[in-house]
């Protein structure tokens, strides 16, 4: 690829995710205000390999707004087109954990500043000078930052970026599920290189066996070069032109929540991507994308949060050499 100006450039949502965190003395729960957000927590882990990144977004001038334009500072990640909005506040997801290990979120977000980006300030020159530009479909919720994601996935393309996309469902931002398929369906059809997890492949293609469904969407999307799909403590799966890999899940113990465990997986197979492009990819490098991306992704559900939680690179490969 030629020399851009950043590696990776995203665009969505950045939040406070609120996890649970205990009980108080009077037996009320607790919760622990941790910066959010999937395009974020994808960059802040390619900055953890060295992969030079920006942010397009919107937060409130407020409490949370502030914090998260901070951290974000700190995670290494171009805040130059992150947007503090006075007249809107910062977006709010609270995060429970299941029993069976699935999250329950109840957003704040009516509206919430990330839905509020408009296309007239995204910064097309900056979104052109990436060599990958990243999304998903929380952008896609409403009218206004839809237009915001359809131009930088435009200029992007004109730039000639990779397109990587993530559908990362949340049903509840959703007036209905029709529409959430409709602009996933968009989304898809943008995309040089997808991740996409178990459940989400079962909604768009009705396929609860993963090659299956691998299948109907290469076959409905032919623009997607690189398919991944990553099936919580299973595993994950890469489908590539003919090949089809699966590596196993690390079981280790010790997880404590997985918030941000997807877009750490992600993360790792864009900076694959940087490094070898997606042409003539083989089945072994293949597998130790995957292995890698799996570790990294395990690491991350032993802690609270995400962006201040991604793992180090050194940390991965101790992990992968034990």
């Amino acid at each position: 690829m030629e020399t851009k100006q950043f590696d990776v450039v995203a665009l969505g949502e950045l939040l406070i995710d609120f996890t649970e965190s205990g009980d108080s003395a009077q037996g009320n729960p607790l919760f622990e205000a941790n910066p959010g957000g999937a395009p974020c927590n994808v960059l802040a882990m390619l900055n953890k390999l060295g992969r030079s990144c920006a942010f397009v977004g919107k937060v409130g001038d407020d409490l949370f707004g502030r914090q998260l334009r901070e951290v974000v500072r700190g995670a290494g990640i171009n805040t130059t087109h992150l947007i503090l909005d006075g007249g809107c506040h910062t977006t709010l997801a609270f995060v429970k954990n299941e029993p069976n290990g699935d999250r329950d979120f109840s957003f704040y977000r009516d509206p919430g500043a990330d839905m509020l980006l408009t296309a007239e300030e995204v910064p097309a020159d900056t979104v052109s000078s990436a060599r990958i530009f990243h999304f998903g479909s929380l952008s896609l919720t409403h009218a206004g930052v839809r237009a915001a994601t359809q131009k930088a996935a435009a200029a992007a393309k004109a730039g000639g970026a990779l397109i990587s996309f993530d559908p990362n469902l949340r049903p509840p931002l959703w007036g209905c599920l029709e529409a959430a398929k409709e602009q996933i369906a968009w989304g898809l059809a943008q995309c040089d290189i997808l991740k996409i997890a178990d459940n989400e492949l079962l909604f768009m293609t009705g396929e609860a066996n993963f090659d299956k469904g691998a299948a109907a969407l290469k076959a409905a999307y032919p623009n997607i070069r690189l398919l991944n799909v990553t099936a919580g403590a299973q595993g994950s799966y890469a489908y590539y032109e003919n090949l089809r890999v699966f590596e196993p899940a690390q079981a280790r113990g010790g997880t404590i929540e997985t918030t941000g465990a997807g877009d750490t997986f992600c993360a790792c197979i864009l900076h694959f991507a940087l490094k070898h492009g997606l042409n003539s990819l083989t089945e072994s490098g293949l597998r130790a994308m995957l292995r890698f991306a799996n570790a990294a992704a395990y690491l991350v559900t032993t802690k609270k949060g995400a962006i201040r939680s991604m793992p180090e690179r050194a940390q991965v490969e101790a992990l992968l050499a034990e």
